[in-house]
């Protein structure tokens, strides 16, 4: 026999010719697992798309206030959230937008005054999904209302002081030009009741820096209880050059403070074109704006009390004021 029995051997097979590492990518791996959001097959990656399309209409939110920011970080529009807030706003005349009403919203009195109120005064109704109005307040409660309130204009503080002038010098306005003006005053409350001050004692604008500052917002409009409607609200790029530029303009500067150089009651300028400047409660008159007052004026008070509110200050200063140009 061929194999006389025995089993055939199977020969070792021998080197063979390498890849020359052509076959190293086939090894490789194809990196981390992309993000739910970006895979497009993902549900997650859809409601990414949604969320950023909805943004590009409203614009870029500022997180935390329920302001929406436009060029150079400045607002360009507040949001009032909760039915509460929604029919009280409405109440004050705050201007609005428009009134986003969730679909198929459950009705009470406070939606039903809402919506009549914002009928009333022209205000467009739009029904919205819940996830839009989550979205649109950066999931705040908002109980299906939500008010979207415009960007308040703000004059320019030099502008509106030359022209205030120039209406009293030719006639147009009975009483000399009187402002108030804020030195780190942040509570919009604050801001609002000092707007009712200046209001009821035919003040002529109020002054706010641009920075580090209060402005008009839906807090601000409602403490004003609509009087912000009436009383300008003009901004400074920077406070002190304002002040320098209205003692250039003869306009008499004023700082309140506790231990003022002036008690209020013996004020002897009164009658001129004056702008008060209130400090904040904590801090007061900053130093370089006390260094461009004319006087610093005191408020008499019992030495029990330390201050008083920045609000409180400016109305009785008003009052000062007003009832010493009516003595005369």
């Amino acid at each position: 026999m061929a194999n006389n029995g025995r089993r055939s051997v199977k020969q070792k097979k021998g080197p063979t010719t390498g890849t020359g590492g052509h076959g190293r990518k086939a090894l490789e791996g194809k990196g981390p697992t992309p993000k739910a959001e970006d895979r497009t097959y993902h549900k997650a990656f859809k409601n990414k798309q949604l969320s950023e399309r909805s943004a590009a209409k409203r614009g870029p939110a500022r997180p935390g206030t329920g302001a929406r920011s436009g060029p150079k970080g400045r607002a360009t529009e507040e949001l009032v959230t909760g039915r509460n807030s929604v029919v009280e706003a409405l109440r004050a005349g705050i201007p609005a937008k428009a009134l986003h009403v969730a679909i198929r919203i459950e009705m009470d009195d406070r939606v039903k005054e809402s919506l009549k109120l914002a009928a009333e005064r022209g205000i467009p109704l739009l029904e919205t999904g819940k996830p839009e109005l989550d979205r649109m307040t950066e999931d705040a409660v908002h109980q299906g209302l939500v008010l979207q309130i415009p960007p308040y204009e703000y004059q320019d503080a030099y502008d509106l002081a030359e022209e205030t002038l120039a209406k009293w010098k030719k006639g147009h306005i009975s009483n000399a030009p009187i402002f108030v003006a804020l030195d780190g005053i942040t509570d919009p409350r604050n801001l609002g009741a000092i707007i009712r001050s200046v209001s009821a004692f035919s003040g002529h604008g109020v002054i706010v820096p641009e920075r580090r500052s209060v402005g008009v917002t839906a807090s601000a409009w409602k403490t004003s209880a609509g009087a912000a409607v009436r009383v300008p609200v003009a901004r400074a790029s920077n406070l002190n050059n304002a002040l320098k530029q209205f003692k250039n303009m003869g306009i008499y500067v004023l700082g309140l403070d506790g231990d003022g150089d002036v008690s209020l009651p013996d004020l002897t300028v009164a009658t001129e074109p004056v702008c008060i400047v209130v400090g904040s409660e904590g801090k007061g008159l900053s130093r370089l704006v006390r260094e461009n007052c004319d006087q610093i004026v005191s408020i008499p008070i019992d030495s029990a009390m330390e201050s008083l509110n920045a609000s409180m200050a400016v109305g009785i200063s008003l009052y000062e004021v007003s009832r010493q140009r009516a003595a005369k």
